[in-house]
């Protein structure tokens, strides 16, 4: 079994900047291990290499040591624009300049950084070779752009690089995130509804009911996990009742029906709902469900890449519902991993799965950018729990204004 962390709770890093600048040395460097190959022909690394990494207090953080911004040709602009994807969903961003100082490909990039709201801070590399121009010192200084001096050939100042990349990180990296143990108590019983079926993964869980169960064993609860059709049986032979019920979105209408109401119950996609986005954001963008017409278009966003089965729930079993529901004849357009569609306004809905593969910097930038080009956005657990009539129910335990 992996002991790592799953890569949607890592803190993305990107390094960034023109060819030959030492991006590779620094992430090997940082890193103390040969990631990235290290030349001193100008354009080594094409496609983006990630390097995970603990970088403590922080913990689990993932290095990308992305193409140089200054790349030619037709194949040069594709890694250019690689680059940039790998920026459109970090936490922090490292922007390395060479002994040729700052030039107007730096200037361009800090001016995105600036427009995507990342952290960030200028690292002058090859110190060895000379020292930054007091102009670039300057720039950084007047523009309050934290900056670093460093030779990742001679390894000096790389020490400095961690510690500001800790100290910039955002805010809510540095805290512990939470997904249900702020509903819960040491000694309460949960109760997981997990149902098996063709899309359930052979021989395991799926990530989200994995990370909600270790949760609950951290809080010092005691975690009951049972199939949709166990789950009466399991509350009726309890001592007492659950503080919670916790159930997979494909099932929660009939497990509404079986778990009584006096009893709190949500979804595990809920629960990522608001530890990877924004839940009222979310929970907003599900009203645009009642306004669909037909021939409207509808974003279905996967964060990870899988084999569709029969009932897949992204591809099959939502847009079944929703045209149900609706009445409408509706349109679907799918997008996984970390593709996501630049034309956003020619959809009327976009609806998002619980990103448990993704990071919650670029979920967020994913939601403030539909909300930015009036997209209304929600999640599978919150359109789902709509679509069955129980959404009212499943919010509860939140205590949402």
């Amino acid at each position: 079994m992996s002991t790592k962390a799953p890569r949607g709770v890592r803190l993305v890093i990107a390094l960034a900047g023109r060819r030959n600048a030492g991006k590779s040395s620094l992430i090997n460097a940082i890193t103390e291990q040969e990631i990235a190959i290290v030349s001193d022909h100008p354009g080594t690394t094409t496609d983006p290499v990630a390097k995970q990494y603990e970088l403590l207090p922080l913990g689990p953080v993932t290095f990308y040591d992305t193409a140089g911004l200054d790349d030619e040709g037709e194949l040069g602009e594709l890694r250019i624009k690689a680059t940039r994807r790998i920026l459109w969903r970090s936490d922090v961003a490292v922007v390395v300049v060479s002994d040729q100082g700052i030039t107007d490909y730096e200037k361009d990039i800090i001016n995105e950084i600036y427009e995507l709201e990342i952290p960030f801070l200028i690292v002058f590399n090859k110190c060895d070779l000379t020292s930054p121009k007091a102009s670039d010192i300057a720039f950084c200084t007047e523009n309050g752009i934290r900056h670093i001096i460093t030779s990742a050939k001679e390894l000096v100042g790389v020490n400095d690089v961690k510690e500001a990349i800790i100290d910039i990180a955002p805010p809510e990296i540095k805290r512990a995130p939470v997904l249900a143990g702020d509903l819960i108590s040491e000694g309460d019983w949960v109760v997981c509804v997990v149902p098996i079926d063709l899309a359930a993964p052979k021989g395991r869980l799926i990530l989200p009911q994995v990370q909600v169960l270790r949760e609950i064993l951290d809080c010092d609860a005691i975690g009951i996990t049972v199939k949709e059709r166990e789950i009466d049986e399991a509350i009726s032979n309890l001592h007492r009742k659950p503080a919670l019920v916790i159930t997979d979105s494909q099932v929660v209408m009939s497990v509404a029906g079986d778990v009584p109401e006096d009893i709190p119950l949500t979804t595990f996609s809920t629960l990522f709902a608001r530890y990877k986005g924004d839940l009222t954001r979310l929970v907003e963008g599900a009203e645009a469900i009642d306004q669909l017409e037909d021939g409207d278009t509808i974003l279905m966003g996967e964060a990870c890449s899988h084999h569709a089965v029969a009932d897949d729930i992204g591809r099959v079993k939502i847009p079944r519902w929703l045209s149900q529901y609706t009445g409408k004849e509706l349109n679907f357009e799918f997008y996984s991993g970390h593709d996501f569609p630049e034309d956003l306004e020619r959809f009327k809905l976009a609806i998002h799965c619980g990103a448990c593969m993704i990071n919650r910097t670029e979920m967020l930038r994913r939601i403030k950018e539909c909300n930015r080009r009036g997209v209304p956005v929600t999640n599978y657990g919150v359109a789902i729990s709509k679509l069955q009539g129980v959404l009212d129910r499943v919010l509860k335990p939140f205590n949402l204004s």
